[in-house]
C-alpha cells in the first residue's frame, strides 16, 4: 500500500453508524431528532440503527432532556 492509499484511508468520513455513536457518547447524547438531522434517516430508521447497536452489545440509556427522549451512551467503567 502506498501512502497516499494509506492516508486515503484515515482521512475517510465515518460511517453514519460511527457518528451516532460519537452523538450517543457526548454528555447529553443524542435526540432521536438530532439522529434523523445528521443521518438523513427516517425515525423509524434511526430507531432500528438504536436496536442494532444494543444488538452489538451497547448499552443505550434512554433519558428525558427538554421534553424530548434522549438516548446516550454511558462511560464504560
Amino acid at each position: 500500500m502506498t501512502t497516499s492509499q494509506n492516508n486515503a484511508n484515515t482521512t475517510a468520513p465515518a460511517s453514519k453508524t460511527e457518528q451516532v455513536l460519537a452523538m450517543l457518547t457526548r454528555e447529553q447524547g443524542a435526540t432521536l431528532a438530532e439522529i434523523t438531522e445528521l443521518t438523513g434517516w427516517l425515525p423509524h430508521s434511526a430507531r432500528a440503527a438504536l436496536t442494532g447497536l444494543r444488538k452489538k452489545g451497547h448499552d443505550i440509556t434512554r433519558t428525558k432532556r427538554d421534553e424530548m427522549t434522549c438516548y446516550y451512551i454511558a462511560e464504560q467503567a
